[in-house]
């Protein structure tokens, strides 16, 4: 598959193992190298979210969520328009890694952007389509301060839910036990993206680039080859 040019829009899919698209979301590419494809977006990018998951967002309702990952178990969602919302987004993908870097920008107090802090996002490795990249997101995730000096877990309790359903197989369990260990390795070394962590927080979303849309025609995607296993 062909690399992605710096400027392109492209489009991160989750996909269920049904083959169901889960969700989408428009992106800016930054970079795509052997390392890592490192796209970003800013409010107002166009995305497509679980009806029910879109709703959880609008009235915080965290109940909302579980009967999202409800549906989810059956097979059966619909997905909503939407835009991505308050943060510019930066997020640093490597390919065979069962997780992505992201960082979270916002509003700061002289009018300019801050880095709110760096978020690890456990999910499936990439595969890449000629419109960007398919993933799936396996629900739990870490949060890390700005300084890299303090971290948490977060959404423990929806991960141990879609165990339970049987959404998260043990074999992607393991693979998510293996990266968290990856992560905090990575972390405590300052190696991967944390390498360059100073370089990747003074990073700004430029006002003149054009937002990240979805593509027009969306006959395809609904639902894409399964995968296999």
């Amino acid at each position: 598959m062909r690399s992605f040019e710096t400027g392109e829009t492209v489009v991160r899919r989750d996909v269920h193992r049904s083959g169901r698209v889960w969700s989408e979301q428009a992106l800016r590419v930054l970079a795509d190298t052997g390392e890592a494809l490192v796209t970003a977006c800013a409010p107002g990018a166009e995305a497509r979210w679980p009806a029910l998951y879109a709703k959880a967002r609008d009235n915080g309702d965290r109940s909302v969520r579980t009967e999202a990952f409800d549906a989810m178990a059956t097979g059966l969602w619909e997905l909503a328009d939407a835009v991505w919302r308050e943060t510019d987004l930066l997020l640093w993908k490597p390919p065979e890694a069962w997780f992505s870097v992201n960082a979270f920008f916002v509003p700061d107090s002289g009018g300019g952007r801050r880095l709110r802090n760096w978020y690890v996002n456990f999910e499936h490795p990439t595969r890449r389509t000629e419109a960007g990249f398919d993933t799936f997101d396996l629900t739990v995730d870490l949060v890390i301060t700005p300084d890299l000096t303090r971290w948490e877990w977060k959404d423990e309790d929806e991960y141990a839910h879609v165990r339970r359903l049987g959404i998260v197989s043990g074999t992607e369990h393991q693979a998510v036990d293996d990266a968290r260990a990856e992560v905090l390795a990575m972390l405590a070394a300052r190696a991967g993206l944390f390498a360059h962590a100073e370089r990747w927080a003074a990073w700004r979303w430029e006002p003149a680039w054009a937002t990240p849309r979805l593509p027009r025609s969306r006959a395809t995607t609904e639902r894409v080859a399964p995968e296999e296993g």
